[in-house]
């Protein structure tokens, strides 16, 4: 078409100039580049670049002589192993849909998924048995069910038609992966965790992982080769794209089953991890770790946190232990982070504390991300950058999903107005970075007033017996509803409601300070995130 474009007559894309990006290309090219380093270490197990790419590909031509291709779901039930690793390769390599699932989540949350994703494979950890078993006597239709027999998985049984091994036996490592005919194809479906019903199916494609995981090595300023410590599940958001970030930078994967602060501190020891990524309460594992343990890291070690705040306190803890922590922000509908508390340099010269509460802010967009604001939900206007009206966190760009599996008017409630809604509730100070101040169901509305959940956190958390902190609405026949905190306190510390309470009015409006205090171990979720609806439930039952 002759538009009178000089730039466009002629001009055309073709297989020499344009191909559809894909996240799984970072394999090949590392592979090919770096094939003998070490990609993968799982117990006393190495696997190579080379190895990993031969097993992808072995893993894809199997599941393709099962009939398995485009439009098609596979399911992954599994731990940090090696085989959720090449998963995240093998099943993209076919065209089909790779879907990883909760391992804490119930036989029937997991059949609805099952069913709902349409899974016709199921690979699935031996240690999960149990549960996958119940799932499936629920499920309307039984997925191809192949067994992961990893040795360091405890009990369980082998409930599939063959095992792991046994099924890339069938595979060919000479297999031409089967690259998207359009990078806005599916590459992976993810479940929200759907606490007020059935869960939400994330449908994100090719161009935004892609870009996601290029995304993260340049925000976090990683360099070639990093060693990195699998705390973060890879069911959660994919591992924030980081399985394929890993491939691209031709890092180390260093594999790990259970989420134990003597387990990541031994492992960041012995291998000389440089990189991790995780929720608060990962990191306050760490902080609240023995001292013995502790001992013996003395290299540089790169964290990402990310939830809806973490306190400043935690992050003063991670820095007094010599550990460079990055604050990021996002959903899963964002393939993770989509966000970063980017630093200044001219941070350095402020106070441990002042530093602190800075770094706990949810800051700006990722660059690859195209916009990301603090909007008015009725008039979609940005809210001013006073650092006091709240507004709701929305984005706009490539890394956002297409999204919801077979919900069309969630999608369309999602994405109202041209932007994805995140439900967070936020300010925007006048440097332009974002701070949450609630979810927007946590708020507490106390006599009128509007209470963050999040700004109590913050007190307590200052408090030297306290270890861990939520703060929810409790009805009250005055206020309507009071904040209630409910703590669990440090190992060996000792306190009273009384003199939490008073902490809290020596710092807050007297208003805002909760009005009482439970104490106890915190319910949370597979990926370390407290839940509060759970808590709000207690009170729904007295």
């Amino acid at each position: 078409m002759n538009d009178g474009n000089p730039y466009r007559t002629g001009l055309d894309r073709n297989g020499a100039n344009c191909v559809p990006l894909t996240p799984v290309s970072f394999l090949a090219r590392t592979a090919e580049v770096y094939p003998d380093r070490t990609a993968v270490i799982h117990g006393a197990w190495r696997l190579t670049w080379r190895e990993v790419d031969g097993r992808a590909r072995r893993l894809a031509s199997a599941l393709v002589r099962r009939g398995i291709g485009e439009g098609d779901t596979v399911a992954v039930m599994a731990a940090n192993t090696p085989q959720m690793y090449e998963a995240h390769f093998g099943v993209p390599m076919t065209g089909a849909v790779l879907n990883t699932l909760n391992t804490r989540l119930d036989a029937a949350a997991l059949a609805f998924m099952l069913d709902h994703g349409g899974a016709r494979v199921l690979l699935t950890d031996r240690e999960f048995s149990g549960t996958i078993s119940a799932a499936l006597g629920m499920t309307r239709s039984r997925p191809i069910v192949i067994d992961i027999d990893d040795p360091l998985a405890v009990g369980g049984d082998l409930i599939g038609e063959m095992d792991y091994e046994a099924l890339l036996a069938t595979g060919d490592e000479d297999y031409s992966p089967r690259g998207p005919a359009d990078e806005w194809d599916a590459i992976a479906l993810s479940y929200t965790s759907g606490t007020t019903g059935n869960p939400k199916g994330v449908v994100t494609h090719y161009r935004g992982a892609y870009l996601n995981a290029v995304c993260n090595a340049v925000t976090w300023a990683m360099p070639h080769f990093p060693v990195y410590l699998w705390t973060l599940p890879m069911f959660h958001c994919n591992g924030w794209c980081f399985p394929w970030t890993i491939a691209l930078m031709a890092g180390t994967n260093v594999c790990l089953r259970r989420v134990e602060a003597g387990a990541i501190l031994d492992a960041i020891r012995t291998h000389r991890v440089t990189h991790y990524c995780g929720a608060p309460v990962v990191h306050s594992m760490l902080i609240n770790a023995p001292e013995a343990r502790r001992r013996g890291i003395e290299h540089r070690v790169s964290g990402l946190v990310a939830a809806a705040s973490p306190p400043a306190a935690m992050i003063e803890g991670m820095e007094r232990m010599g550990f460079d922590i990055t604050h990021v922000y996002g959903l899963t509908e964002v393939y993770g982070p989509a966000a970063v508390c980017a630093k200044h340099p001219e941070w350095e010269e402020l106070s441990l504390e002042e530093r602190a509460e800075r770094n706990s802010r949810q800051g700006v967009r990722y660059p690859l991300q195209e916009a990301m604001a603090v909007l008015d939900p009725e008039t979609m206007e940005p809210v001013p950058r006073d650092g006091e009206t709240m507004g709701e966190i929305c984005f706009r760009g490539n890394i956002t999903m297409k999204g919801y599996l077979g919900n069309p008017a969630a999608t369309a409630e999602a994405f109202a107005g041209g932007w994805y809604h995140s439900g967070d509730l936020a300010v925007t100070y006048p440097d332009g970075y974002v701070k949450i101040k609630d979810r927007s169901k946590d708020v507490i509305i106390s006599g009128g007033e509007n209470i963050s959940s999040i700004e109590v956190e913050d007190v307590l958390y200052r408090h030297p017996a306290v270890m861990e902190v939520a703060v929810v609405a409790r009805p009250d026949p005055k206020w309507g509803e009071t904040p209630c905190a409910f703590v669990t306190l440090r190992d060996d510390a000792e306190t009273t409601e009384a003199e939490l309470i008073a902490f809290c009015r020596e710092r807050l409006a007297h208003y805002k300070a909760p009005r009482s205090i439970v104490f106890g171990p915190l319910p949370k979720t597979s990926t370390g995130k407290i839940q509060k609806n759970v808590l709000r439930d207690r009170f729904r039952e007295t």
